[in-house]
């Protein structure tokens, strides 16, 4: 899976951008730095959604991570964005940022989360990924004793479009701990090895869920996220991880194996591919079944089929790209 993260540029313009551990910084100008450490412009959305899909991507994300100040509805360049992909582009596109309920400030008129992901499957969309509002509906559900509403996003888009077409993305952070016991019993604990130790040497943590791009921290761990999701409508689950993000030294096992482990749907590990072995070492390690990069793609630093040939090397299946017949 190839993630672009999109914003709005100066001019109204979506471009991709690549920051790191979600430094998206929203009200910067467009002098941004090249190299890591800064967040990076690096073209348009549909051209080089174009260059992975015959690179040989399986999947396609499109993220907004300015979360559409005006609302989805008339967020026009993104919406044009998938009707022009989706005319050549022929693998499955994701798009998250903003699929919840809002009210038009202009118009005072209230569309739902429904009525959202409705728009982005006209315009193209195949799956839509849902982020702040899935953690609020794990909160909720779990403080009603695990009573379903109906009325979440969740469960209203994947009541009417299945929950194929529902994917959770999750943003945890490491909370780290001396030892399994210095952390309310509510949340999984999980063990790390010595590379991952904290700042103290701490071998243990749990993973707080956010939201608000990583803004604001929640009282709930990913694992419970991520099973209350399941139950509530989910189909994937996108699992990134913040202390990770744009560091290129391999995906969070821990994490991925700790959510892949109590769940039965697909998981999907983001944040930190650097090179071809690691998506070959995630998938040997974790239950994830999918593996997803940005920053490693957009830049070249790695081609899809580079990290497909190693896979298969490893005896980890990978699709190969159609041929023209």
């Amino acid at each position: 899976v190839v993630a672009l993260d999109v914003r709005t540029n100066d001019h109204g313009d979506l471009v991709v951008t690549k920051g790191d551990q979600y430094d998206v910084r929203e009200n910067e100008k467009e002098g941004v730095t090249e190299g890591r450490g800064g967040v990076r412009n690096l073209g348009k959305p549909v051209a080089l959604a174009s260059r992975y899909y015959q690179e040989g991507g399986d999947e396609i994300a499109f993220l907004n991570i300015t979360s559409f100040r005006q609302g989805v509805i008339e967020d026009m360049p993104m919406l044009q964005v998938l009707e022009e992909a989706s005319k050549s582009i022929f693998v499955p596109l994701t798009v998250g940022g903003g699929i919840r309920s809002y009210s038009d400030p202009n118009s005072g008129k209230t569309y739902t989360a429904l009525e959202v992901a409705a728009r982005y499957f006209r315009a193209g969309a195949d799956k839509v990924s849902i982020g702040s509002d899935t953690v609020k509906a794990a909160e909720a559900f779990l403080a009603s004793g695990g009573t379903k509403t109906g009325t979440t996003s969740l469960e209203t888009i994947s009541k009417v479009y299945g929950v194929q077409a529902v994917v959770i993305s999750i943003d945890p952070k490491r909370v780290y701990v001396d030892s399994k016991d210095d952390a309310d019993r509510k949340h999984v604990v999980v063990e790390l090895d010595e590379s991952q130790a904290g700042p103290n040497g701490e071998r243990f943590c749990w993973y707080q869920c956010t939201v608000k791009g990583g803004r604001e921290a929640r009282d709930i761990c990913a694992v419970t996220v991520s099973k209350a999701a399941e139950q509530l409508g989910a189909g994937e689950i996108m699992l990134n991880c913040i202390d990770m993000d744009g560091q290129g030294n391999g995906f969070d096992h821990a994490l991925m194996k700790a959510v892949s482990d109590a769940v039965t749907i697909p998981v999907i590990a983001s944040s930190g591919a650097g090179k071809e072995d690691h998506f070959t070492n995630v998938f040997q390690e974790t239950g994830v079944q999918a593996a997803l990069a940005a920053g490693m793609f957009h830049r070249k630093e790695v081609e899809i089929e580079a990290v497909k040939d190693h896979m298969r090397s490893n005896g980890v299946p990978a699709r190969r790209r159609a041929t023209s017949s």
